[in-house]
């Protein structure tokens, strides 16, 4: 169950899993990093591949997020889109970013979803083939 914390300036997660994730709290497939955003494997993925591209600072979701970070996020998301195409040559790429009440995880996060309609595979086997 999440908490929040009301503060100056908006609402904060307390036990945010992404926060978590993102101080290495919990572990992840974690397939590209810089000093704004973390980019790893979903551990419930839709497809091979289904990746999450999500800001180091907490926000909650679109409306919060600042221009900045959504265009380095953006540009991010171009480059991963390249290597997962290189990897795992799928058919084609949904990118979904949900908000509010579609939110599972309310940080913002961005899913980079490959579609190959082929049988979904252990997430181990997919991050090592994304990394070799």
């Amino acid at each position: 169950k999440l908490r929040y914390n009301k503060h100056k300036g908006g609402i904060k997660m307390t036990e945010c899993v992404f926060c978590k994730i993102i101080n290495k709290e919990l572990p992840c497939y974690n397939i590209y990093e810089d000093e704004k955003v973390l980019v790893f494997l979903s551990i419930e993925p839709i497809s091979n591949g289904h990746t999450l591209i999500i800001p180091k600072k907490h926000y909650v979701d679109y409306t919060d997020i600042d221009l900045e970070t959504l265009n380095h996020i953006n540009k991010v998301g171009k480059d991963i889109y390249k290597l997962l195409k290189e990897k795992l040559n799928f058919l084609g790429l949904k990118i979904v970013q949900n908000n509010e009440a579609l939110q599972d995880v309310k940080h913002y996060h961005m899913h980079l979803i490959p579609i190959d309609h082929k049988e979904i595979k252990p997430l181990e086997e997919i991050y090592n083939k994304i990394m070799n």
